[in-house]
């Protein structure tokens, strides 16, 4: 039998604990998908905004009935899965290439982020140490705050990044051309880039030794390859939006840019700071390395 306290990679294989969390993805979907089609004669993107809020309040429920924020770590790459398909059928127009294209990035590159935060959670006892840091600065506050800045502003986030999804999925339909290339090209480049940092990160994990710093791979021209990978996905998402309708440019816009905004300002921050607390010689690493953007280590 399972210790039931157990916090490991056993637990982390527990079907129950598995099928909590896809219970609560489940239920969230259901009410999402009951909000959106309650507002038939709104835009795509405001049905989306308001079923998007509404499993977040459902995931948030679990969170709360669980004690346990990371309920909503996986929304990030699960919602996305059910906002092209919607934006597709929304739109009422025959399915087009590049209906086909689009829709096939975006399940590529959220099929795999869930995978691989599947394959790196330790079960229903584990909580995001991002999380587990606020709850013990700020108990009082912790639920308040869990539900404004932990699961509703990444919600946003993830909306703002869909908006490129709306011109490519529900816009008059264009033939495909030479910028369709481009954009698949970045946002297939950009899954890639993500995917080969996570496994890379995977295979140091399971051998470092105390302290040590990742400086392997891709991790020698970037501090966070794959935090890279996750902003230039977006970025392809916008290029898809304007390849279909380029009238859409200036305002689509505002997805990646807040996106990109979030990772330099607030996510890679939060990590450097972290693993300057915790491995010695991180100071040095940060003056060597790009934070982002993968470029060649300083020598001097």
């Amino acid at each position: 039998m399972t210790d039931p306290t157990a916090t490991t990679t056993e637990q982390a294989r527990n079907p129950m604990a598995l099928a909590f969390v896809a219970g609560a993805y489940l239920a969230a979907l259901g009410v999402a998908w009951g909000v959106a089609h309650a507002m038939p004669q709104v835009h795509p993107l405001w049905a989306v905004l308001a079923a998007d809020l509404a499993g977040t309040v459902v995931v948030f429920a679990f969170s709360v009935a669980f004690n346990n924020s990371s309920f909503y770590d996986p929304y990030w790459s699960v919602a996305p899965l059910f906002i092209a398909p919607f934006l597709v059928a929304r739109s009422g127009l025959p399915i087009s290439p590049r209906a086909v294209l689009v829709v096939a990035l975006v399940y590529l590159w959220g099929l795999r982020l869930t995978y691989n935060w599947m394959r790196g959670w330790e079960g229903l006892k584990h909580e995001d140490w991002r999380y587990s840091d606020f709850r013990t600065k700020a108990p009082r506050a912790y639920w308040l705050v869990s539900f404004v800045g932990f699961h509703s502003m990444p919600t946003m986030m993830v909306f703002l990044g869909c908006f490129g999804l709306c011109p490519a999925l529900a816009a008059p339909r264009q033939p495909l051309g030479w910028l369709d290339a481009v954009a698949a090209a970045v946002t297939l480049g950009a899954v890639l880039v993500e995917a080969t940092a996570d496994a890379q990160l995977h295979r140091f994990c399971a051998s470092k030794k105390p302290g040590e710093i990742m400086a392997r791979g891709l991790w020698a021209y970037s501090r966070h390859p794959n935090y890279f990978g996750e902003v230039s996905f977006w970025w392809g998402i916008w290029l898809c939006g304007v390849a279909a309708d380029p009238a859409s440019a200036l305002w689509t816009f505002a997805g990646p840019a807040a996106i990109t905004l979030l990772f330099v300002f607030i996510s890679v921050p939060l990590l450097d700071k972290r693993s300057l607390a915790r491995r010695p010689g991180y100071a040095e690493h940060i003056r060597r390395v790009s934070a982002l953007l993968p470029w060649p280590a300083r020598t001097d």
